[in-house]
C-alpha cells in the first residue's frame, strides 16, 4: 500500500481508506484471526491522518470484517464484507431471493426432523392455527396481507427447530427480503395464496423424525408459492 491514496473526486478520504483496507483484507494480506497494523502504521502506509484510519476501522468493525479487543488491538474477523453481500441480495429480484430462502428452509426442515423438541412442534402448530383463523375471518384476503405475519412466524419456527443459530440468522434476513421483494413486485393484493394443508403436512413430517420426508414436504410446500411467483412475473412481463 506504499502508493498512498489516489484522488477520488467527491469521495472522502475515509471512503477511500475503507476501500483500500477492504481490498487488502479480501486479498488475505492479514489472515482471519490475525492482528492488523496499528493506526499509526496504517496512517503511514495509506498516507492519511490517524483520525481517517480510525474512522475507516470503525466502519469495518461495524460491517463485521474487523473486531476490536480493548487493550489488545484490532483483529481480522472476516476477509469478505457481509455488507457487500447483503447489498447484493437487495439488488436481486424476487425469484432469486425466493430460491435461496427455499434452499435454506429445505435444509432446516431436514435438521428439524432430527433435532426438534416438543415445544418446537407446538410452536409450529400454534402459528399454523393462527393462520387458519385469520384466513377464515378474512376469506377475501386469504393467504395475502392478513396472514403474512403468521406465515412468517410459522416458517421461522420451522427453521429455529433446526437449532442452528447461524442458519436462523441467515434465514431471518432472507425471509424479510422475500417478503419485501414480493410486496415491491406484486403488491399485497397479488401475494400468492397460502395452503394450510401443505403447511400441516410439513409439521407432521418433521414430527415423524424422517429427514427425507421433512425435506420433501418442505419442497412441496414451497413449490406452490414459487409457481405462483413465476406466473405473476410472467404476467407482469407480458403487460410491459
Amino acid at each position: 500500500m506504499g502508493e498512498g491514496l489516489q484522488a477520488a473526486g467527491r469521495r472522502s478520504l475515509v471512503d477511500v481508506a475503507i476501500e483500500q483496507l477492504r481490498e487488502q483484507l479480501a486479498a488475505g494480506v492479514w489472515p482471519v484471526g490475525s492482528q492488523i497494523p496499528t493506526e499509526h502504521e496504517l496512517a503511514e502506509r495509506l498516507q492519511v491522518g490517524r483520525n481517517t484510519v480510525r474512522e475507516a476501522i470503525r466502519v469495518l468493525v461495524h460491517s463485521g470484517m474487523l473486531v476490536s479487543r480493548q487493550g489488545e488491538g484490532t483483529f481480522v474477523r472476516s476477509t469478505s464484507d457481509p455488507a457487500s453481500v447483503l447489498h447484493g441480495v437487495q439488488r436481486s429480484d424476487v425469484r432469486d431471493v425466493l430460491e435461496v430462502r427455499a434452499a435454506l428452509e429445505a435444509e432446516a426442515a431436514r435438521l428439524a426432523a432430527v433435532r426438534h423438541t416438543p415445544e418446537d412442534i407446538a410452536r409450529m402448530r400454534t402459528a399454523l392455527a393462527r393462520e387458519a383463523e385469520v384466513m377464515a375471518a378474512h376469506p377475501e384476503r386469504a393467504g395475502r396481507e392478513a396472514t403474512v405475519e403468521h406465515d412468517l412466524e410459522f416458517h421461522t419456527a420451522v427453521v429455529e427447530a433446526a437449532h442452528n443459530p447461524a442458519l436462523t440468522e441467515v434465514y431471518r434476513y432472507f425471509g424479510a427480503s422475500v417478503r419485501e421483494s414480493m410486496r415491491a413486485a406484486f403488491g399485497d393484493h397479488e401475494m400468492p395464496e397460502i395452503a394450510i394443508d401443505t403447511h400441516a403436512a410439513l409439521v407432521d413430517a418433521i414430527e415423524s423424525g424422517d429427514p427425507e420426508r421433512a425435506e420433501a414436504a418442505c419442497r412441496t410446500l414451497l413449490a406452490e408459492p414459487t409457481a405462483a411467483v413465476e406466473q405473476l412475473l410472467a404476467a407482469i412481463a407480458a403487460r410491459k
